[in-house]
C-alpha cells in the first residue's frame, strides 16, 4: 500500500530540515522555561551541536587513518588483471609438456621382436671406426640372441643386451606364455651385413648394421608342439649395438626395414 502523504507544516517536515526545526522551537521552549529567553536556548543548543562537530571530526580523521593501514599492509595479489580461469589454462596448455623417451613397437606375436628398439639413436656425436672383429661381435649377438629368444632364455638375453632391450623381450616371453605358445627359432645364419652408422656419444659408441638373415622362425603350441605359424625364413633388419667405456658390445635396438613384412 502506499506511503501516507505527511501532513503540513515546518515541523512535520521530514529530513534534516524538519529536524532542525522541532530542535530550535525545543530550544528556545526550554529558554523561556529556565529565564533565559526565547534565544537562551539557542546558545546551549549551538555549544552542543559543536561539540558534536568536534567529536565527529576526531572519529572521521581517526577511521581515515586506520583505512589508509590497512590499505598500506595488504599484500597484492600475483596474478595479472583481468586473467579468467579460461585464460589461466590457455596459459597452461601452451606451456612445453615433458616428452616421454620413445619406446621400442613390439613386433606382435610372431614377429621376431622385428619391431624392437625403435630408430636409431640419433647421429650427433662423433663417427668412429667401426673394426673387422666387431663385425665378427655383431654376427656372433645375431645368433646368440635369437637362439636365447627362441629357448625363453631370459639369463642368456641379460648378458646381451640393454635393459630396456630386456625387458621388451620379457613382456614378449611373457605374451606368449599367456597365449600357451612358443617362438622356435633355429639355424640363424648371417648372409650380408652392411654398416649404416657408427659413432660416439661421450664415452658410449653406437653402431647400426643392416643385417639380412636366413632363420628357422615358427610359433608353436606349447604343450604339444603343434606347428600354429611358419614365419618368413629370410628377414633384413637393422640392429643397433652400443657399448660404454670400451667395454663389450650389446644390442641396443631393432627396427625392421620399410620393405619388411
Amino acid at each position: 500500500p502506499a506511503a501516507a502523504a505527511p501532513s503540513g507544516g515546518l515541523l512535520n517536515r521530514p529530513g534534516l530540515l524538519g529536524g532542525l526545526a522541532a530542535g530550535f522551537l525545543g530550544a528556545g521552549l526550554i529558554g523561556l522555561l529556565m529565564g533565559n529567553g526565547l534565544l537562551g536556548g539557542l546558545a546551549g543548543l549551538a555549544s552542543f551541536f559543536g561539540l558534536l562537530l568536534q567529536v565527529g571530526l576526531v572519529v572521521l580523521v581517526g577511521y581515515l587513518l586506520w583505512s589508509w593501514w590497512q590499505r598500506r599492509n595488504q599484500p597484492a595479489l600475483a596474478s595479472g588483471p583481468n586473467m579468467s580461469q579460461a585464460d589461466m589454462r590457455h596459459t597452461m596448455d601452451a606451456q612445453p609438456q615433458p616428452q616421454s623417451q620413445p619406446r621400442a613397437n613390439m613386433a606382435g606375436l610372431g614377429g621376431m621382436l622385428g619391431g624392437l628398439g625403435g630408430s636409431a639413436p640419433a647421429t650427433a656425436g662423433v663417427p668412429i671406426e667401426v673394426k673387422p672383429e666387431d663385425f665378427d661381435t655383431f654376427e656372433r649377438l645375431l645368433g646368440e640372441v635369437q637362439t636365447a629368444y627362441g629357448n625363453e632364455d631370459v639369463n642368456a638375453l641379460r648378458s646381451r643386451v640393454t635393459p630396456e632391450m630386456l625387458s621388451y623381450y620379457s613382456e614378449e616371453l611373457a605374451y606368449n606364455a599367456s597365449q600357451g605358445d612358443i617362438n622356435q627359432m633355429s639355424d640363424i645364419k648371417l648372409l650380408q651385413g652392411d654398416l649404416a652408422e657408427a659413432w660416439r656419444e661421450g664415452d658410449v659408441e653406437y653402431a647400426t648394421v643392416a643385417m639380412r638373415y636366413s632363420i628357422n622362425d615358427k610359433i608353436v603350441e606349447r604343450t604339444t608342439g603343434k606347428l600354429i605359424e611358419q614365419l618368413p625364413s629370410e628377414v633384413t633388419e637393422h640392429w643397433t649395438f652400443r657399448r660404454s667405456g670400451g667395454g663389450n658390445w650389446v644390442l641396443s635396438a631393432i627396427q625392421q626395414t620399410d620393405d619388411q613384412d
